[in-house]
């Protein structure tokens, strides 16, 4: 049973547990609320808060995902005061001399990470703004200030936007959660770079992937389960045309979930795979639904809601949920919701998921009734144009409204009203990525008259957008080659994108699949 007090103004959510006494202070603020010329600064601060927790005796951690950023230790009573009273004390001082230390630490760590899998889903559908951030690396880091920083610590992690979870038998009598007060954020309202859904976008070799977005509700958490159990018995078992499947369920902006299922691919059976894939999916909604089924994955997640109410595992869940503007659930409350679901309601599920569904697949999925994602734009701005030389057939235009490229009979164009980052290279390179994921690279020495363009790009673009770059080694400054040798710049939805759809090689890109699925 979960009980609700409050420490100094800070919700506290307290279950006992058959386990080690466990606890975590979370926050309403993650990567979804980042701009993204200052993506990584929450991490950022995640990192300086806990060095100065230094080397101890028991475990701890901090994560900062797409919505929530918590800090969670386990130990006993002493430990937790140490710990969080810690937490706070950073949090109210930052150790600002650390700065220069974690940012590097964050590129290791960001060079050391395997890209999810679905992250192109979510840049996808998104674009590069709110919750579609999560799939670029933290190009924010360079130029993000002491400033910055107490102005994010500020706003977020205060009082109001915060909420603890104790997994033990009581909340320390001396703790003191001393931080900053403020107001409860709510997350970001997700945005949308899709005109028209179901729709799909090419992804690489060896890998199917979807997502829809969906009510919130215990039906949608039973459809993910169905959903992950018939993939498996029939892409899997029966035909033998994939061997890692896996679903996820995440919550996104308090009444909504975004469901996710992944199935990799022999490069042979691709089309097989998709054709199995979109079939499954219309059986599911037409409600040609085994009852048993339904009833299988019910008493798996009655199984395991109980066994997480033991063990303390729901507090972290419900603590969000209460962050997001939830209230908090009793365990038999929501295992009498579960046996209710009917075969009907997955079915009425099923087709909402699948008229609001993405996917990214090898093989075109038009047939199948999904619509191309955009690509690229719709419209060119008006300016001055400056022509490619390698290629009379390419040319880049810079006008008052913002910047258009065109190569290859595509468009590419990014507005500066629309504008949310542009990379600076002293050498005059500028990649200047839109708001619907739209990117544009302009190297001066590729065009007539380029540096004229840069220069007049620069006066246009907000100076809070530009994130400065290391100079580039000499011979990676690219020269004009003869008509037929220049490698052509297409509209594509980022060239980060790009790597992560084309990306590691299928082996290492599988091994991602639960990591990935598990992060969000």
């Amino acid at each position: 049973m979960i009980e609700r007090l409050e420490v100094d103004g800070v919700p506290v959510l307290l279950a006992p547990t058959t386990g080690p006494t466990h606890a975590g202070l979370a926050f309403r603020v993650g990567l979804a609320d980042e701009p993204m010329a200052r993506r990584g600064i929450t991490h950022l601060v995640e990192h300086l808060a806990l060095h100065e927790v230094g080397i101890t005796d028991y475990h701890y951690n901090g994560a900062t995902g797409v919505e929530f950023t918590y800090f969670h230790m386990q130990g006993d009573e002493k430990d937790v005061i140490a710990f969080l009273n810690g937490v706070c004390a950073s949090l109210r001082e930052l150790p600002m001399r650390r700065l220069a230390v974690e940012k590097d630490l964050l590129q290791a760590e960001a060079n050391g990470r395997n890209p999810g899998v679905a992250e192109p889903l979510a840049l996808w559908r998104h674009g590069a703004r709110d919750h579609g951030t999560v799939a670029y690396p933290e190009w924010g880091l360079p130029t993000i200030t002491e400033d910055d920083l107490r102005a994010w610590v500020a706003r977020y992690f205060t009082t109001e936007n915060a909420v603890l979870w104790v997994a033990g038998d009581a909340v320390p009598a001396d703790l003191r959660l001393d931080l900053p007060r403020g107001e409860r954020r709510p997350a970001p309202e997700p945005s949308s770079a899709l005109p028209v859904t179901p729709a799909f976008f090419p992804g690489g070799p060896g890998v199917l992937a979807w997502d829809t977005i969906v009510p919130r509700s215990t039906t949608a958490a039973v459809f993910c389960g169905l959903l992950e159990r018939v993939m498996f018995r029939e892409l899997r078992q029966e035909a033998g045309l994939s061997y890692t499947i896996k679903t996820d369920y995440r919550p996104i902006a308090g009444d909504r979930v975004v469901i996710t299922a992944v199935a990799d691919a022999l490069p042979e059976k691709q089309g097989a795979v998709l054709g199995a894939f979109v079939d499954l999916l219309a059986t599911l909604r037409v409600g040609r639904i085994d009852e048993a089924d339904v009833t299988a994955v019910v008493n798996q997640r009655v199984e395991t809601l109980r066994r997480r109410e033991e063990t303390g595992a729901r507090l972290p869940v419900q603590a969000m949920a209460l962050l997001g503007g939830r209230e908090v659930r009793d365990v038999e409350d929501v295992v009498a919701e579960s046996k209710a679901v009917t075969v009907a309601e997955v079915a009425e599920l099923a087709a909402r998921a699948w008229s609001a569904g993405l996917l990214m697949t090898p093989c075109d999925a038009e047939w199948a009734g999904f619509a191309v994602a955009p690509r690229e734009s719709e419209s060119a701005v008006s300016g001055t144009a400056y022509r490619s030389l390698a290629d009379p057939d390419e040319k880049l235009v810079v006008g008052p409204d913002g910047i258009s490229a065109f190569a290859d009979g595509t468009i590419a164009t990014v507005r500066f009203d629309d504008c949310v980052l542009v990379r600076a290279w002293p050498d005059g390179a500028r990649q200047l990525f839109g708001a619907d994921g739209i990117v544009i690279r302009v190297e001066p020495t590729l065009n007539a008259k380029g540096a004229r363009a840069v220069a007049d790009i620069d006066a246009r673009v907000r100076p809070e957008l530009r994130v400065d770059q290391p100079a580039r080694d000499p011979a990676q400054i690219p020269k004009p080659q003869p008509r037929g040798k220049a490698t052509k710049t297409k509209a594509t939805k980022t060239k980060a994108a790009r790597r992560r759809i084309t990306g590691p090689a299928p082996a290492q890109l599988l091994r991602s699949v639960i990591r990935a699925l598990r992060r969000s």
